[in-house]
Formats: structure tokens, C-alpha cells, sequence
């Protein structure tokens, strides 16, 4: 196979020089020499190149690579009004186990895990692990803008529902087990959190540990950042930052990835489409899972899947596709059971391997040439005994329902949950890579069912499906267009769909209109 560098930007294959460049990558697919290796689950990956502050967000002013170290400074003809943070921009931080090497020359510091944002520029709350210069909290558990301390060093302790601490247990005696921490010198904090429960280790030795059991207010995840403290000049260094992400275990944990925007408004809105499906999930079915979101495209978190139960792409096809140069990581998924399932243009890469490697993961792909994606009206009747159609009724809907879809071989696993026969307008256009051809013709002719949302049990013990529609972002308020894509979802992630389904309230015009990508204004009009 041919190696290539450069992805064509491709909106859409209308023009001939689109065309062109797209068959080209079709012959010869997604090129070995390109193919990222995947990440697998029980490996540790780097939070830090040890040269820029990519994938970090702080104040330019207090924090910069020195030596190949992350360091953040305050001076004393420049204090700060309020503790600052760098904060970790790649990803959010569920269960896991984080290393850390730091060192500190004054002052106050930690590290913040699962955290908010708070109401100042650079400004975070949450849980922290304490790092001070004098030795006096080093190894606490403390609740910055988040209760205050939680447990100190050398205490086990449990959260109430009232958010107050009980100590429960010892670990030792404090001044003891700051022997262990070397002043002005470097230490390896690890952190571990399972669930609500939280360990602070440093260099070896358990610090602390809390299990909070606040329903109202405990975090089960967000972000990842350090802490420099207003207060007199200070200077704190981080290297070595090293995560690896844990099974969730009491929840099935959803991974969303949605790609760039390529349409007009309310089209392809895969960001927004992301967010809200995070949002009914997460509110309406979050003791069943937990859904997380990476925007724009592949992630840059290179953690992101690792301990997910299903990954779930809504994007653009083709070579636009996120996954296009990461089949590794797809194939990687899907040999560990991981459920996958592909959204609207992602059923599509190009054919030969991408194809293949979706077919493989989901049991459905569409083949240039071969399936065709003409809007038209979509009239769902019957349904399958399968999970993902419980509670859905009857229902028609306009979309661009792609069809003929190239299927697993013999259908071996796959269940179509979704049919309806194709009108005649949707071989209005002629013949070409998307549209038309002798066979699809032949089948609109004859009123063949066409199969638009599918689902497979895979041989290895996983489940995939692929839904062709949300072409248009709105349709996400057809209560039965919804429940089909979220039981699909959850029902890849093995979670357990109840007899009606999973059930959400029919977002508002604002709930659809939040989150929409930004689009290019008009080009205003000559003359």
C-alpha cells in the first residue's frame, strides 16, 4: 500500500478533483505505515511531553516548561489575588491511578483530581492531594472550594451525607509518615481512585484515604490540575505524569466521540449531538452509566479508551473519518468486547481495510459505489424482539437514510432493527459514488425493505450497531427516534434496557439549539 501523509478535506465528494482524491484513498485504504498502534488498558501513557505545555491550560504569566519540567512560579513583585491552576485540557479523570513527581521550594501546592471549574479565570475546585514545602499537609485529601479537609495524613476517613468527614481509621502517625517525603527534592505522588473511594500515596507510603459517601455532592469524575497558592512567592515542579484508566465497575461507562463540523446549521451537528446525548444519559440513567465526550475529532487523551464498555463515533466519513488512521485502536477495542457503534457518516470510511474494520466492529458498513444516502422519509413499523427496539412505536421521519449497506457476511450476528421501503424519489439523482446504481435501483423498484439501524453480537463476545440517521440535528425530539439511538447505545455498553426502553424527556428548542458549532457567516452578495 501506498504511504500518505495529508488527510483531503473533504466536506462533501461533490466536485471531481473531491472525487478523485477520494477514490484514490479508497483503492488503496488506510495505509499501514500511517496506522496509529493502539493504546491498550493496562499500560500507562504520558500527560506531558516534557517540552511545551500542549494538552494545558494556565496562566502564561505563573506557568512554563524549565529543564524539561512543568513549573509554575509566583513572585513577590507579583503576587496573585487567588490560588491558581494549570489544568490539564485533553481529558477528565474518572477512575484511575495517576503517578506524579514533584518538588516543591516554598510554599503550597496539589494536585486536583475530578475538579470544577470555579468562578475565576484559571480558578478550580475539588478534590486535592497536598503538597507543601514545610511538611505540615503533604498527603492530605483536601476539598479545595469542596468542603475543606477531608483526611489528613496519616487519617482513613468517610464522608457523610451531610459533606463532614469521620475519621475511621490510622495510617500511621503523621510526623512519621512525613519522613518519608524529601524536602526541596523530587517525590512520586500516586493517587488511585475506585469509585467514591480515594488513596494518597507518596513515595510508597498510603497517606490518606477517604470514601465519600455524599450522594449530593461527591465527584465520580472531572478534571485534572496543579495548584500554585497565592500567599508568599513559591515555585512548584511536576514531571513524570503518568495515568492509567480503571474499570468503572458499578456503571458502564459510555466514551461519545464526536467529529468536526462540516455542514450547514443544524446538519451534522456532531458536537452538540454528543452533548446531548451525554446529558439524558448521564441525568436520566446515571446509576446504569456514564457518558463522556471528546469533541472535534480523535481525542488527544490518548487514556480515553481505556476503560471504556462502549465507544460510540458520530462524525463525518471517508477519510474525515477520527478514526480512519486508528483502526489499531478499533480492532484493539473490539477484541477486549468493547461495544461500538458508528452514527450517520461514521458507517463509512472508504473500501478495503476501514470498511472491513468497521463491518468487523459493528457489522455494517456503507460501500461507495455500492449504498447510496438520499434523503427521504423513513416509515418504521414493525420491529424486532431485540433490546434496542423495546418501547419504540411506530414513527416516520425525513433524514438521509443511507441504504444498501454492505453487511457482515451472511448477516452472521446481525439484527436489523430498523427497516423501510425506499419511495422512488430516492433514485431521483443519476448514477454515482453515492447515489444510483443498476442494483439499488433494481431493489427501490421491487420494494425491497432497506435496513437502517442494525445492531450485531459480535463472535468475541461484544455488540456493535450502526444508525444512518441524524443527518439532521433536530430529529434528536422524535421520542422514538431518540429511544432507538439511546438504546443502542446502552444496549452495546450491556446494560440492561427496560421494557420501554430507555426513556428521556423530549429536549426543549433550547436543550437542541445548546452546544451547536459555531458556522462560517454568509458570503455577502455582489452588486
Amino acid at each position: 500500500m501506498t504511504s500518505r501523509t495529508l488527510l483531503p478535506s473533504l466536506a462533501a465528494f461533490g466536485s471531481a478533483a473531491a472525487v478523485a482524491t477520494f477514490l484514490a484513498f479508497a483503492q488503496d485504504g488506510a495505509p499501514e505505515q500511517q496506522q496509529a498502534k493502539a493504546v491498550t488498558n493496562d499500560e500507562f501513557v504520558s500527560l506531558f511531553d516534557g517540552q511545551t505545555l500542549k494538552g494545558w491550560s494556565g496562566d502564561p504569566a505563573l506557568w512554563r516548561v524549565e529543564d524539561g519540567v512543568i513549573t509554575g512560579e509566583t513572585k513577590a513583585d507579583a503576587p496573585i489575588a487567588y490560588n491558581s491552576f494549570l489544568k490539564w485540557t485533553a481529558g477528565e479523570l474518572d477512575d484511575f491511578e495517576l503517578t506524579v513527581d514533584y518538588r516543591i521550594f516554598g510554599g503550597n501546592s496539589g494536585i486536583q483530581i475530578r475538579s470544577f471549574d470555579a468562578d475565576k479565570p484559571h480558578s478550580i475546585g475539588g478534590y486535592q492531594a497536598d503538597i507543601d514545602a514545610a511538611g505540615q499537609w503533604a498527603g492530605t485529601n483536601y476539598g479545595e472550594r469542596f468542603r475543606g479537609i477531608l483526611a489528613k495524613r496519616g487519617e482513613k476517613a468517610t464522608i457523610g451525607e451531610d459533606g463532614k468527614p469521620t475519621v475511621t481509621g490510622s495510617l500511621g502517625d503523621p510526623a512519621e509518615l512525613a519522613k518519608v517525603i524529601k524536602k526541596e527534592d523530587w517525590n512520586t505522588y500516586r493517587i488511585v481512585a475506585r469509585g467514591h473511594k480515594i488513596i494518597c500515596e507518596i513515595n510508597g507510603q498510603v497517606m490518606s484515604e477517604i470514601e465519600d459517601n455524599d450522594t449530593d455532592t461527591r465527584r465520580r469524575a472531572g478534571s485534572l490540575a496543579f495548584q500554585l497558592h497565592q500567599g508568599p512567592p513559591m515555585k512548584v515542579q511536576f514531571r513524570n505524569i503518568r495515568l492509567k484508566r480503571l474499570p468503572l465497575g458499578d456503571v458502564k461507562k459510555i466514551v461519545y466521540l464526536a467529529g468536526s463540523p462540516s455542514h450547514p446549521p443544524r446538519q451534522h451537528e456532531h458536537n452538540a449531538g454528543a452533548l446531548l446525548a451525554q446529558r439524558l444519559l448521564n441525568t436520566h440513567h446515571g446509576d446504569k452509566v456514564h457518558v463522556t465526550t471528546y469533541l472535534n475529532g480523535w481525542p488527544s487523551d490518548p487514556s480515553a479508551f481505556q476503560n471504556a464498555d462502549a465507544l460510540v463515533i458520530q462524525s463525518d466519513g471517508g477519510p474525515r473519518h477520527p478514526a480512519f488512521w486508528h483502526l489499531r485502536q478499533i480492532d484493539y477495542l473490539r477484541q477486549q468486547g468493547v461495544g461500538v457503534g458508528m452514527v450517520h457518516y461514521a458507517v463509512e470510511m472508504v473500501p478495503g481495510e476501514t470498511n472491513d474494520t468497521l463491518i468487523a466492529a459493528t457489522g455494517g458498513a456503507f460501500e461507495i459505489n455500492y449504498s447510496v444516502n438520499p434523503h427521504w422519509d423513513g416509515g418504521f413499523a414493525q420491529f424486532p424482539d431485540h433490546p434496542v427496539a423495546r418501547g419504540v412505536k411506530p414513527f416516520t421521519i425525513r433524514d438521509e437514510w443511507y441504504f444498501n449497506m454492505r453487511f457482515a457476511k451472511g448477516m452472521e450476528g446481525v439484527t436489523p432493527i430498523l427497516s423501510a421501503i425506499p419511495p422512488d424519489e430516492t433514485m431521483s439523482r443519476p448514477d454515482g459514488h453515492h447515489s444510483g446504481n443498476p442494483e439499488v435501483r433494481k431493489m427501490v423498484a421491487e420494494k425491497q425493505p432497506q435496513h437502517v439501524c442494525w445492531t450485531i453480537e459480535r463472535p468475541e463476545g461484544g455488540r456493535g450497531f450502526g444508525f444512518t440517521g441524524l443527518h439532521f440535528h433536530d430529529n434528536w425530539a422524535n421520542d422514538d427516534f431518540r429511544k432507538t439511538v439511546l438504546n443502542a447505545i446502552c444496549w452495546i455498553a450491556k446494560v440492561e434496557i427496560p421494557a420501554d426502553g430507555i426513556v428521556t424527556p423530549t429536549p426543549t428548542q433550547a436543550e437542541l439549539d445548546a452546544n451547536l458549532d459555531p458556522k462560517p457567516a454568509p458570503k455577502p452578495k455582489k452588486g
